[in-house]
């Protein structure tokens, strides 16, 4: 092995182990990753470096293709499935993630034009976590996830569910707006590369909320969680799984803004009667009747 190989391993493994140690359990690796990972020959098999003394090495047979990689970035799940956490640990391991994220630059181009990082709000301790996209100009201003008129909506829906900010746990697949150079308002979906960066901290938001129930705000949130593109109208209303967690994909409050149709506000609030189902929440008769035709 050449020192500068075994110099690249002991970096990642190093790097590794600091995840492991600040309580990581899943590492997200892109379908690209995978598939060059795969072709790749190890090491050990690499003929070494013929010399004047010695003979070059019979050619090493070429592997064979790897079949093409799934559409939906892998995880690797380097440890067993995380053990339930007092509150007190809860709260101390969210401090820890929280002190790590703030001041992160792994995006420098995110970094430079934010003026906040949008770390999470609400209850460490509920059952019920929702995942948006990414923060918006009003966010990025208060450093809270749906504080603009797409998240006056979502509270609004939340408290209609008999709950409140307070009770529910609200995070972004994004920790920073993304930038929009030359522009001076308006936002932008985040791009394949910058989901891919900033997904382990809500990764290890999960692990450390441990929700019994999660509800993913538009196609994007299930794009950065599910690596899947077939759009969101397709998926709503469809229970999927998220390191075991059960998640309705459900419309962003932002395109009932844009679409008030009653019909399209019944099908997010049928979403979130089956979430309320899934999670033994009472349901009155008014709330059944919630946008229905007269």
């Amino acid at each position: 092995m050449s020192d500068a190989f075994r110099q690249l391993l002991n970096a990642m493994i190093a790097h590794l182990d600091d995840l492991a140690a600040h309580g990581t359990r899943f590492v997200p690796v892109a379908p690209a990753t995978l598939a060059a990972l795969a072709t790749a020959r190890p090491w050990r098999t690499m003929p070494a470096k013929p010399t004047v003394s010695q003979p070059a090495p019979p050619a090493v047979r070429p592997m064979p293709k790897p079949p093409t990689a799934p559409a939906a970035p892998a995880i690797l799940n380097f440890h067993s499935p995380p053990a339930p956490l007092s509150p007190a640990e809860k709260e101390a391991r969210m401090a820890a993630l929280r002190e790590r994220v703030l001041p992160c630059r792994k995006c420098e181009h995110l970094a430079a034009a934010r003026r906040n990082v949008v770390f999470g709000v609400g209850d460490i301790h509920s059952p019920l976590m929702f995942v948006g996209e990414a923060p918006g100009a009003d966010e990025d201003a208060q450093g809270e996830p749906f504080v603009g008129r797409a998240g006056q909506l979502l509270t609004k829906i939340i408290q209609t569910m008999g709950l409140g900010r307070d009770r529910v746990y609200i995070a972004n697949i994004l920790k920073c707006r993304p930038d929009t150079p030359g522009q001076t308002a308006g936002n932008r979906k985040p791009t394949p590369a910058e989901m891919h960066t900033c997904l382990p901290y809500l990764l290890e938001q999960i692990q450390i909320i441990q929700p019994r129930v999660m509800v993913a705000l538009g196609a994007t949130a299930i794009e950065g969680l599910f690596g899947r593109t077939e759009g969101i109208t397709r998926l709503r209303g469809n229970w999927l799984e998220f390191q075991g967690v059960p998640v309705m994909p459900t419309y962003h409050p932002a395109y009932l803004l844009r679409n008030q149709a009653l019909a399209e506000k019944r099908k997010v609030w049928e979403d979130m009667l089956a979430v309320m189902t899934k999670l033994g929440l009472p349901i009155s008769e008014k709330q059944r009747g919630f946008f229905l035709k007269a």
